[in-house]
């Protein structure tokens, strides 16, 4: 397996491709095109009909400029060549230069017109570019640890996706933003409509952290409409449901994500949160014991998991969930701020402090629990 890493051209604090806040429409126009693209692309737009999608949105559809210029840029003969134009062309200055922003989960044109790209949004162009060119890219999910991001006492799944091309066995992969040097990464080719499902999980989380509580669950539905085997979407979904106050259709949600991924621990862990605060609270404690079985290693559940025992007055086990979040994400703000507010309850005013110097070194940008700890440790 051949391996290509393309850098951005910004510093970033982590390399997935996170659900963060972005809303643009879907732009397209018919074009001339060869049979892949086009091929896959209406048989995929009637799949997603079928399926009673509301809003059908082909991500890696080109349009005509699109098209145009792909077939101006690259003129090389053999595959190999046209594959090796392509990433070039995409990635100099001089002509595309896609660069990497955070949270911005777009389609194809929306990448080319405004030339940046989280890692879904470029993969989902550059495979609608290679089909463009009789190259049978397709998208293929990395994963190595698996990517969450706190929305207050809920847990939202990400996921990373690349361009692969050539069988399995001898796969070249273009992979944008993620480091050479991470190791135990594992690649799935997964299918165009699956590709689709996470385009639209990722933009219902997007909208969720923005508060846009009613777009966040008709993407997400959408999403589930499109994969229904997709848990990540499931579990983002009962985020959203549980925000919009349908603790009901959050629990279903949640259940759909475990009978697909009985060890889906954002599924157990947002599940278990759930069922404590509507006081069912000897199910959520079985939960809670299986997500400690589950191998996990999201520092964000320990920390999900540590804000329920704090509520409850349990310092000790709090501690304990705190200490192994930092262990699992050293480099992440929350579990640093999370442990700082436990030992502030116990009178450790000054390893507090050091704790919250700490988390402020870390944080590339506003963080709640940061700011919290500050805040009492001011005595506001």
């Amino acid at each position: 397996m051949r391996m290509w890493n393309i850098e951005p051209r910004v510093e970033r604090r982590r390399l997935v491709c996170a659900a963060v806040a972005a809303s643009l429409a879907w732009l397209t126009s018919g074009c001339a095109s060869t049979g892949v693209r086009e091929a896959d692309e209406s048989a995929l737009q009637r799949e997603m009909e079928r399926r009673g999608v509301a809003r059908v949105v082909v991500p890696f559809a080109l349009n005509e400029d699109i098209a145009a210029w792909t077939h101006r840029s690259v003129d090389e003969t053999t595959r190999e060549e046209r594959l090796d134009a392509l990433v070039e062309a995409v990635m100099d200055t001089s002509l595309l230069g896609v660069q990497y922003e955070t949270g911005r989960t777009g389609t194809a044109v929306d990448v080319f017109r405004s030339r940046t790209a989280n890692c879904l949004a470029f993969t989902q162009m550059f495979v609608g570019m290679a089909r463009e060119l009789d190259l049978a890219a397709y998208f293929v999910e990395v994963t190595h640890v698996e990517s969450f991001e706190r929305s207050g006492d809920l847990i939202v799944v990400s996921d990373h996706v690349a361009v692969g091309f050539g069988p399995r066995h001898a796969m070249r992969i273009i992979d944008f933003g993620r480091r050479e040097e991470e190791k135990g990464w594992r690649v799935t080719p997964i299918s165009d409509l699956t590709a689709t499902a996470l385009f639209y999980s990722n933009r219902g989380a997007e909208a969720l952290r923005a508060e846009r509580l009613d777009e966040a669950v008709a993407w997400l539905e959408d999403s589930v409409r499109i994969d229904p085997e997709l848990a990540s979407a499931w579990v983002n979904l009962g985020v959203a449901q549980r925000r919009s106050g349908a603790a009901d259709a959050a629990e279903k949600s949640y259940r759909r994500a475990l009978e697909i991924d009985p060890r889906a621990s954002s599924a157990l862990a947002n599940l278990a949160v759930l069922l404590r605060l509507g006081g069912r609270t000897a199910e959520a404690e079985e939960l809670l014991r299986l997500t400690a079985t589950t191998r996990n290693r999201n520092p964000f559940t320990y920390i999900a998991l540590g804000d329920l025992s704090l509520r409850y007055g349990r310092l000790d086990e709090a501690e304990r969930f705190y200490t192994r979040a930092r262990r699992l994400g050293p480099d992440e703000p929350a579990p640093a701020a999370a442990l700082g507010e436990v030992l502030l309850r116990r009178g450790e005013r000054r390893a507090a402090e050091k704790l919250l110097r700490r988390a402020e070194r870390l944080q590339t940008e506003g963080d709640r629990r940061v700011d919290r700890l500050a805040r009492l440790l001011s005595g506001a």
